[in-house]
């Protein structure tokens, strides 16, 4: 008897979870009433709507919950194509007086900062309401050149004073795109779609983080410290070149996935991130070439080519770094990822710090025997003589 009380309960409470969570149930404050609705799959959002196929006119009501009055919320059609860049959007966020603030906003670029502008289609009684944690945004949108299946995008994000700041990128904000049929309701989610590019922003940083951010560093501590040892030559040459160049082919391969997922993606612009990446394809490249044109270690250009050689594999551990902390900033993974980068860091310059004091203290050791060895016999001033002129 307890077992089938305790089943009864599970069972009422996850009906009164679907049924807190379906769309179909809500009853709007104002009355209105939607003929239809759908539970979006991300973000804890809802979408109300009645369709005039003959106007192509839609009364639509966005409600996003668990929101604080700290957040903004956005509800977008695109009518170009999926995703964010030429959505035209519906934005809504309490203002730090209590008043609500509804706009419309045509998005250009993924670094847009949701300013107010007209959209492509007529909008008007845009309104949007603010309890209980939950946004609504009420507004109706004249369709004359869009089919009754739409692209959908829905946001959300932290305000910064009254405005809208840059909404997370990675998670469910990442995966509320979809498409969804005016008439009969259908939809669909373009998670997969999503998925597929976070997954290749992922191998991109990756690859990067591992070629330039890790084996280069390696491979030029072989190259300094090694070489001090005579014991060590020439397999610190082979240990250099194994690392500068793999790490060159995974660089590549990276530079290109990077190429690829800007070429995907026309409206992102990470300038700096970009430029950079691009300059050290270039001195990678150069580094390479001039591993095939080395001079032997008696020619006259090699001290010119050493100077060369040097300051490009320098530059380019230098940039590297600051790259792959631009390319954290805009990947933004969990911390523990960037907390081991640069722990490996760390790592790195302590075990150089450390072969730096002791390549110096051999070296001078070494001097000094060597000067040591070079000092005539007998240089206290007796020239190897007893004071009779006789050799000793």
């Amino acid at each position: 008897m307890l077992r089938a009380v305790l089943v009864s309960c599970v069972l009422f409470s996850l009906y009164l979870s679907s049924y807190a969570q379906s769309c179909a149930k809500y009853n709007f404050a104002s009355n209105q009433v939607f003929s239809s609705c759908n539970d979006l799959p991300y973000l804890n959002s809802f979408l109300h709507w009645n369709y005039d196929s003959t106007s192509k006119t839609v009364r639509m009501a966005y409600r996003h919950t668990g929101v604080t009055a700290s957040k903004w919320v956005a509800w977008a059609i695109n009518p170009r194509s999926h995703g964010m860049v030429g959505a035209q959007a519906l934005v809504a966020f309490q203002k730090s007086d209590g008043t609500m603030r509804a706009y419309t906003a045509p998005i250009t670029t993924y670094q847009t900062q949701l300013q107010e502008g007209d959209l492509s289609f007529p909008v008007s009684d845009l309104s949007a309401v603010y309890s209980k944690a939950e946004i609504i945004i009420f507004a109706t949108l004249k369709l004359d050149n869009v089919s009754s299946t739409v692209n959908q995008v829905w946001q959300d994000g932290s305000l910064s004073g009254d405005a809208p700041a840059m909404h997370p990128t990675s998670g469910s904000n990442v995966q509320s795109v979809g498409t969804l049929n005016l008439l009969s309701g259908e939809s669909t989610t373009a998670a997969g779609a999503s998925n597929s590019k976070t997954k290749k922003r992922n191998i991109h940083g990756v690859l990067n983080a591992v070629s330039w951010g890790i084996l280069m560093p390696i491979g030029a501590v072989f190259a300094r410290y090694l070489r001090v040892f005579p014991s060590a030559d020439p397999a610190w040459f082979y240990l250099h070149a194994t690392c500068q160049t793999s790490a060159y082919i995974i660089g590549v391969a990276g530079w290109a996935t990077g190429l690829q997922l800007g070429s995907e993606s026309p409206g992102v612009q990470y300038t700096s991130h970009g430029t950079i990446g691009i300059v050290l394809f270039c001195l990678g490249t150069l580094q390479v070439f001039a591993l095939l044109l080395r001079p032997r270690k008696d020619h006259k250009y090699r001290f010119y080519w050493n100077i060369y050689h040097h300051s490009v594999g320098y530059a380019v551990i230098v940039l590297s770094i600051i790259n792959i902390f631009k390319g954290f900033d805009i990947l933004n993974p969990e911390n523990k990822w960037e907390r081991a980068y640069i722990g490996i860091l760390v790592v790195l310059a302590f075990l150089a710090a450390t072969l730096e004091a002791y390549t110096w203290y051999v070296v001078v050791n070494r001097k000094k025997s060597a000067a040591s060895q070079k000092m005539p016999n007998g240089a206290n001033g007796t020239n190897g003589h007893n004071g009779n002129g006789a050799r000793v």
